[in-house]
């Protein structure tokens, strides 16, 4: 994606011993990039959500296992930077996907030979990414499309969380199909949710802008609002994992957003890349659910009158808060899963797939 005149993607290697990324805890008061200098640093960076979003999540657990090897290529330490990557965000199989990838790689080489194979690996998984959302933009945008000319007027969408290039090498999932439809001019309005608590919607809010897409930022609650009024054609959400039956895990909220399209007739969509689909879980009741800090929820930050960045706390300090950050949409209010390889109901993703038909 641009960001002014300059294309970026959210990570990338500096040379072969650092990685750079987008530090996406600016966005959207300031544009800053920051560069990854070790694995403990890596597992910080997705700890502290400086990079998110699934697909982006695997892409720097990839980097994170290569910054380890470079630093001790031993089977001891590989064990180690393995497990710690992979507990750094247990709800977006893609970062085990990615660490299983590399470290399949790595096992058979001598000690030697793994800090250059990591390295390569890592860069593969990327390039790999940004062809694999290229192609669920084309589906996606195709969908758009034939709405389009069924409704005849502008497809009014409704999206949760941030599912675009931030949350992914680039181009993103759910919104690159929203890109490809507008870049293709599919007159489009996007109703942006704005996703408490990390408000991630800003993210989307941001990126929309830069890409001139129309948009309007919403509260939470206010989805099913719209739809009732008959706003909302379709709803397209990313997701962080999707089990073989198609049961969603997305950003906490998304469940209501399902049930309000299917209680309004709508379409509910979800944009994945085919290493979201955790093909060893049958359904989403196994998904690990992550819990995150309470003050996240009892703490809004922002940008002051003063222009400075602060965080005030909104509810009393012996309140209780619970942070699910993930919620699980079940297969029966999925319209589709888009996927590179095409769109299929729930029931039909493993046809997309045969290669992991046994497993589903």
């Amino acid at each position: 994606m641009n960001v002014g005149t300059t294309h970026y993607r959210s990570i990338w290697p500096i040379g072969d011993d650092a990685v750079g990324i987008v530090d996406q805890t600016t966005l959207p008061h300031s544009f800053a990039t920051r560069t990854v200098t070790g694995s403990d640093d890596m597992i910080t960076a997705i700890k502290t959500m400086a990079v998110r979003g699934a697909p982006l999540i695997g892409v720097a657990g990839a980097y994170g296992l290569a910054l380890a090897m470079r630093d001790n290529p031993s089977d001891a330490h590989l064990a180690v930077a393995y497990q710690r990557l992979s507990a750094a965000r247990p709800t977006a199989v893609n970062l085990r996907w990615a660490l299983d990838r590399v470290h399949a790689v790595l096992s058979p080489l001598p000690a030697a030979q793994r800090p250059r194979a990591a390295w390569l690996e890592a860069a593969h998984i990327a390039d790999e990414d940004v062809e694999l959302n290229r192609s669920i933009g084309h589906h996606a945008a195709r969908l758009l499309q034939t709405m389009h000319a069924s409704v005849n007027r502008r497809v009014q969408v409704l999206t949760h969380c941030n599912a675009g290039w931030l949350a992914t090498v680039d181009y993103g999932t759910a919104l690159s199909g929203i890109y490809q439809a507008h870049d293709a001019g599919v007159p489009l309005h996007v109703w942006v949710d704005e996703t408490r608590p990390r408000n991630q919607g800003v993210l989307t809010a941001w990126e929309l802008a830069a890409h001139g897409v129309p948009h309007t930022l919403i509260v939470d609650s206010a989805g099913g609002h719209l739809m009732q009024r008959g706003d909302v054609d379709v709803v397209l959400v990313g997701a962080d994992r999707v089990s073989a039956r198609g049961d969603v895990a997305n950003k906490i909220g998304t469940y209501l957003k399902a049930l309000a399209a299917r209680d309004n007739g709508l379409p509910f969509y979800a944009a994945v890349p085919s290493p979201t689909i955790d093909w060893s879980l049958h359904d989403g009741g196994h998904v690990p659910i992550e819990e995150r800090a309470g003050d996240e929820v009892s703490q809004l930050t922002g940008i002051g009158t003063d222009g400075d960045v602060a965080s005030v706390r909104i509810v009393d300090e012996g309140t209780q808060v619970a942070n699910p950050a993930f919620d699980i949409t079940p297969a029966r209010l999925v319209t589709g899963i888009v996927t590179e390889r095409g769109v299929a109901a729930p029931a039909d993703l493993a046809a997309l797939f045969p290669e992991h038909r046994r497993a589903a």
